[in-house]
């Protein structure tokens, strides 16, 4: 779990060990708070960010949803670039996963030998 800017961010994929957390932070910009994946790509040793929409949200044009991803990485970055894939996690998801994390408490049976 990666979180910035009070958002928190989930590594999907990571071709070719592209993410690195510290370029990743420094690189990051609040205009990227608004989209729910963000893709990085390292070329010439410099990381470039795009942001994507969930394939859900109506309103957005095609090219800027999650499902365009794979188009842009081929059409917009070096082949064979590394890159990696971040989802943005809810807050709701978040304590979801707290609420899985918390173990629930057993009881112990305590059969005595002979009863």
């Amino acid at each position: 779990m990666i979180t910035i800017d009070h958002m928190n961010f989930e590594l999907v994929e990571n071709y070719r060990d592209a993410f690195d957390e510290k370029v990743f932070i420094e690189k990051y910009s609040e205009l990227l708070n608004k989209y729910d994946y963000i893709v990085g790509d390292v070329g010439y040793e410099k990381l470039r960010l795009a942001g994507f929409y969930k394939n859900s949200k109506r309103k957005v044009e095609p090219d800027k949803r999650v499902n365009a991803i794979e188009e842009y990485l081929n059409e917009y970055c070096n082949f064979g670039c590394a890159y990696f894939i971040l989802r943005k996690v809810s807050k709701q998801e978040l304590k979801e996963q707290a609420e899985k994390s918390v173990p629930e408490p057993t009881e112990e049976v305590n059969e005595e030998a002979g009863s």
